[in-house]
C-alpha cells in the first residue's frame, strides 16, 4: 500500500512539473537594438560550387564527365579541396596526367567522375568549369540582442543566383557599406542600392544561411541608440508603422509605411505593408534590392523585418514577424 501511494505522489510531481514547464523557453532579449545600416556580406562556401559549363575547342568538359550545373566538388583525385586556390594548386599538379578524379555532391549523395582536361589556344590546360566558392553582396542590419550580441539580418536566405540554391556556409561575416547610389524600382522591375565595401571594417560573424535570414555575433562596438520592446505577432497593428534603412551613404533614417495585412501561418511573409513616406517613393520608386532586413518599427517596439516586395506594386512589400528571427537566431 505504501509503494502505490509513492508512486501516486511521484505521478502528481511528474504531472505538475509538466504544468509549471513553459512549452517554450526563448533566451533572447525583451528589448533590441533596431539595425537599418548597411552591410556588406561575405559567404564563403562548404565546398566549391559548379556554376556553370563551357568549352574548349569544341569539347565540354562537364558534358562528358557528367558535372552539372548546382554540383559542390569536395575532392581533387582523393584530397579535400576548401577552395578555388586549392583546385587549381592540385589541377596543376596533375595537368600532365590529362584529367582529375573529381568527387562532388548532388542532392546530398556524393558521386566521383573523371574530368578530361582540355588545352586552349594557349596551350593552357582548362577544365570547362566555371566554379565559385564564395558569395559577397549587401543587405541591411535587421537587429542586435544587446545581451548575447547575436544580431539578425535580411530577413530570407541567400541563394547563389547561376544554381538557385541556398548557399551551404562554413564561413561568413558582415562589414561595413556605404551606399554610392540607388536604381529605383519601376513596375515590373525592382531597383537595387549600390554600394562600396570596406572589407576591412568587420562588424561580425555569419554562421547560418537560413530562409528567415543570416544570424551570427556582432563583435564590433555595440550602437549607441535606443532598444526596442520585441512583442508577439498579436500585439502588432494594422496601420502606420516605419522602416529603417540606408539610401545615401551610411545615414541610417525612418521611412513611413503603413501595415495591411497580418498573415501568421507564413514562415516569413508576415506583414504586408505598402510604403507611404513620399521622400521614399520619390527617390527608390518603393522597395529595392538591398533593403531586405530593414526593421519595421511601430511605437517604441520592433515588430518584423523587409523580406520581400511586390513584383508588380514595388509600393508594396512583405516582413517577417521579429519573433520568427530571433527564435531562429537561437536554433
Amino acid at each position: 500500500m505504501f509503494l502505490k501511494k509513492l508512486k501516486f505522489k511521484k505521478a502528481i510531481l511528474f504531472l505538475l512539473l509538466l504544468l509549471i514547464m513553459p512549452i517554450s523557453v526563448f533566451a533572447y532579449s525583451d528589448y533590441l537594438i533596431p539595425g537599418g545600416e548597411n552591410i556588406g556580406i561575405e559567404l564563403e562556401a562548404t565546398g566549391i560550387m559548379v556554376v556553370g559549363t563551357y568549352e574548349v575547342n569544341g569539347s565540354n568538359p562537364a558534358t562528358e564527365s557528367g558535372i552539372m550545373v548546382g554540383d559542390k566538388i569536395t575532392h581533387i583525385n582523393g584530397v579535400k579541396v576548401n577552395n578555388i586556390s586549392e583546385m587549381i594548386n592540385i589541377i596543376d599538379e596533375n595537368k600532365n596526367n590529362g584529367s582529375i578524379e573529381i568527387t562532388y555532391e548532388r542532392s546530398d549523395k556524393s558521386h566521383k567522375t573523371n574530368l578530361k582536361l582540355y588545352k586552349d589556344d594557349n596551350n593552357v590546360y582548362k577544365t570547362g568549369l566555371y566554379v565559385k566558392d564564395r558569395i559577397t553582396g549587401i543587405g541591411t542590419l535587421s537587429f542586435i540582442d544587446p545581451k548575447t550580441k547575436i544580431y539578425g539580418a535580411l530577413g530570407h536566405e541567400i541563394i547563389e543566383k547561376s544554381t538557385g540554391q541556398i548557399l551551404e556556409i562554413k564561413d561568413g561575416k558582415i562589414f561595413e557599406s556605404t551606399v554610392t547610389d540607388i536604381n529605383p524600382s519601376t513596375e515590373g522591375t525592382p531597383g537595387e542600392k549600390n554600394a562600396t565595401y570596406n572589407y576591412e571594417n568587420v562588424f561580425g560573424n555569419v554562421v547560418e544561411n537560413t530562409n528567415k535570414g543570416i544570424y551570427g555575433v556582432y563583435f564590433s562596438t555595440l550602437p549607441d541608440k535606443k532598444k526596442y520592446k520585441v512583442v508577439s505577432p498579436s500585439d502588432i497593428k494594422l496601420g502606420e508603422a516605419v522602416i529603417r534603412t540606408v539610401i545615401s551613404g551610411n545615414e541610417v533614417k525612418e521611412y513611413k509605411i503603413n501595415i495591411l495585412k497580418l498573415t501568421h501561418n507564413s514562415k516569413t511573409k508576415n506583414i504586408l505593408f505598402e510604403i507611404t513616406d513620399s521622400e521614399l517613393l520619390e527617390k527608390t520608386g518603393g522597395i529595392v534590392a538591398g533593403m531586405s532586413g530593414s526593421p519595421i518599427l511601430q511605437g517604441d517596439n520592433i515588430i518584423g523585418a523587409i523580406t520581400h516586395v511586390v513584383i508588380d506594386n514595388p509600393k508594396r512589400g512583405y516582413g517577417i514577424f521579429i519573433t520568427n528571427m530571433l527564435e531562429e537566431a537561437e536554433n
